[in-house]
């Protein structure tokens, strides 16, 4: 028997939402939270499913002083807050009618028709209040293989919502076993019904194609994608080729999904993504140096350490080249230099386009310089130019 014994299921606030709603009816986790636990990963949220409607569960969590939020009660879920802590708790439910981009659901009795409409089946793992794992549709047996299976029909599954293409290659990379290869059932269904991805929001596809990003090695997922058309559906102008040679470049540089973006695309990627602006700039600024010819102290100077590093990084992937040490030496260095003209020490003989012109090959002259010119030394030059 397997049971979760993590400190997650046995803190305060966990108790007092499961004492709350078990005293009309049995709640269980469910999902990421017994799926990342059994899998020895951080638990960021916790889900609670139970038979009990909306209604029962904030009348039973508010009697016992808990704070219940209607979040999502359209959808069954109502936010319960114990000593700060949010625990989403979701009615049984089971679909009536899908569309490829939203489901029409109805309540229901059932653990086992809640599982049949979840996606994969690590995700249809359920477990009870003192943490015995009930796995209602073989889930464990995938888990611990690092099989991302759709559960039932994988065709089926993706016609109800066709985000599940994505989600089923995020999901490999992040929990399966990348030597082991991808479930073939999973991506022949993926690749026969990649033109549904056009149907998403780009906001939906953004978000999935980031978290992917995120993942340890998303270069196995990234390369199925590719082979199977799912990736020019989802980022037409992908090139994943350059991602494995980044990923081992990074060494234990922390993964960030905008810098691995920087070398997957050489077109701006904003609109197709639904990118911020933050994210727009970072990924802009990182592709621009990465293809330019400043050298890594120059890089450092003109966009900090973090970033600078990161253009060395992604430049060396996409030329298949290596990273010498004293270059990321060279970017620190770099990183804390202040340039010490100011447009005062240049006026009133300049002005205007002039005085930029003028400050600018000063700058230049300085950076190639390797930081070293003084002031007096820039100003000397310039009065003798």
């Amino acid at each position: 028997m397997t049971r979760l014994t993590d400190d997650w299921i046995r803190a305060s606030h966990t108790r007092q939402v499961m004492q709350a709603l078990e005293a009309e009816a049995p709640a269980y986790f469910v999902g990421g939270c017994v799926r990342n636990t059994l899998l020895g990963q951080p638990v960021d949220d916790i889900d609670i499913s139970t038979a009990l409607r909306p209604e029962q569960v904030v009348a039973l969590t508010e009697a016992a002083g808990l704070r219940a939020v209607p979040t999502g009660i359209e959808h069954g879920t109502i936010t319960v807050v114990a000593d700060g802590v949010p625990h989403e708790v979701t009615t049984f439910r089971k679909d009536v009618a899908t569309d490829g981009r939203r489901a029409t659901v109805t309540f229901a009795d059932r653990m086992e028709d809640d599982a049949h409409r979840r996606d994969f089946t690590m995700n249809a793992l359920y477990a009870d209040a003192e943490g015995q794992v009930i796995d209602p549709l073989g889930g464990l047996p995938d888990l611990k293989a690092g099989r991302v299976r759709f559960i039932d029909d994988p065709e089926m599954r993706i016609r109800e919502d066709y985000l599940r293409i994505l989600r089923f290659f995020r999901f490999h990379a992040w929990y399966g076993d990348q030597s082991g290869g991808i479930d073939a059932d999973g991506l022949a269904a993926s690749a026969a019904l990649a033109e549904g991805i056009d149907r998403l929001s780009k906001e939906r596809i953004g978000h999935e194609m980031l978290k992917l990003l995120a993942a340890p090695d998303p270069g196995p997922s990234l390369a199925s994608m590719a082979q199977s058309g799912v990736l020019a559906h989802a980022l037409p102008s992908a090139d994943p080729a350059a991602i494995p040679r980044l990923v081992h470049l990074e060494g234990t540089a922390p993964a960030d999904p905008i810098r691995r973006l920087s070398a997957l695309v050489p077109e701006d990627p904003t609109t197709a993504l639904r990118l911020s602006r933050q994210q727009s700039r970072d990924w802009q600024n990182l592709r621009d140096a990465a293809e330019s010819t400043q050298n890594p102290g120059e890089l450092g100077y003109r966009l900090g350490v973090e970033m600078g590093r990161d253009a060395l990084l992604v430049r060396a992937a996409l030329t298949e080249a290596s990273v010498d040490p004293t270059a990321l030496d060279a970017v620190r260095h770099g990183a804390v230099q202040t340039f010490p003209i100011t447009a005062k020490d240049l006026m009133p003989d300049l002005s205007g386009p002039a005085l930029g012109k003028r400050m600018k090959a000063l700058e230049e002259r300085w950076i190639a310089s390797g930081f070293e010119l003084t002031r007096e030394a820039l100003l000397c030059g310039y009065w003798h130019d």
